[in-house]
C-alpha cells in the first residue's frame, strides 16, 4: 500500500479478530516510530511492550476503574470489559521523557504524536488495525507500577493497541474546505 492510499484509508479500529500479529510487523511498526520528526532529536518517546502477564494485570485494573466509574458493573459488562481490555493481539503503552522546560516538553509531544501515527500507519499498510487510547486506566498509579514507568521522569500518553480488524468503519470526515483557510 502506497503512503498515501494508507493516510487516506487508515481508521480507528475497535473491533479485533481473536489473531495473532506478526512479531516482523510490530517490530516495523516500532522502528517506523522511531523516525517521526523529532526537534532537537531528543528522542522523548518510549515504548512498554505489555506481556501477557502485564495484560492479565492491565484487564484486572481496568475492569476494576470501570466499576468505579460507573458505581458497580453486572456480569454482563464485566465480561465485556474484560474481552476490550484483552484484545486485540498487541499492546504497546507510549510513554513521554518530561523535559523541565515547558515548551521542550509541548515539542516532544508533538513529537510522540508523529511517531503514534508512523507506528498505526506502519501496520494499517501491513492489514493491521490500531487504536490509540486513553483514560483511566493510562493515568493510574498503579499502571505506572505494573508497567515499571516512574511518573516523575515519563508520562504515559497513551495506550497502542494493535490486531487483525473484525471490520473496517467508515466515519464521515469533514471536506477539505470547511477547515482550510487561504490567506494573500
Amino acid at each position: 500500500m502506497d503512503t498515501y492510499t494508507a493516510l487516506l484509508n487508515r481508521r480507528t479500529i475497535h473491533e479485533y479478530r481473536d489473531e495473532p500479529i506478526s512479531e516482523e510487523a510490530v517490530q516495523r511498526a516500532l522502528q517506523a516510530a522511531l523516525r517521526a520528526p523529532n526537534h532537537k532529536l531528543t528522542n522523548p518517546w518510549r515504548f512498554t511492550r505489555v506481556g501477557p502477564r502485564g495484560r492479565a494485570e492491565l484487564v484486572r485494573l481496568g475492569v476494576e476503574l470501570k466499576a468505579a466509574k460507573k458505581g458497580s458493573l453486572t456480569d454482563e459488562q464485566r465480561d465485556y470489559y474484560r474481552q476490550k481490555f484483552a484484545n486485540p493481539a498487541e499492546l504497546v503503552v507510549v510513554s513521554q521523557v518530561l523535559d523541565a522546560d515547558p515548551f521542550r516538553r509541548r515539542e516532544d509531544y508533538a513529537a510522540i504524536a508523529c511517531a503514534v501515527q508512523n507506528f498505526l500507519l506502519s501496520l494499517w499498510a501491513e492489514g493491521i488495525g490500531s487504536k490509540w487510547s486513553t483514560g483511566g486506566i493510562t493515568t493510574d498509579e498503579r499502571t505506572y507500577e505494573l508497567l515499571q514507568i516512574d511518573a516523575d521522569t515519563e508520562e504515559i500518553v497513551g495506550f497502542l493497541w494493535a490486531g487483525v480488524p473484525a471490520e473496517t468503519p467508515n466515519p464521515p470526515r469533514r471536506p477539505l474546505e470547511a477547515v482550510l483557510r487561504t490567506t494573500e
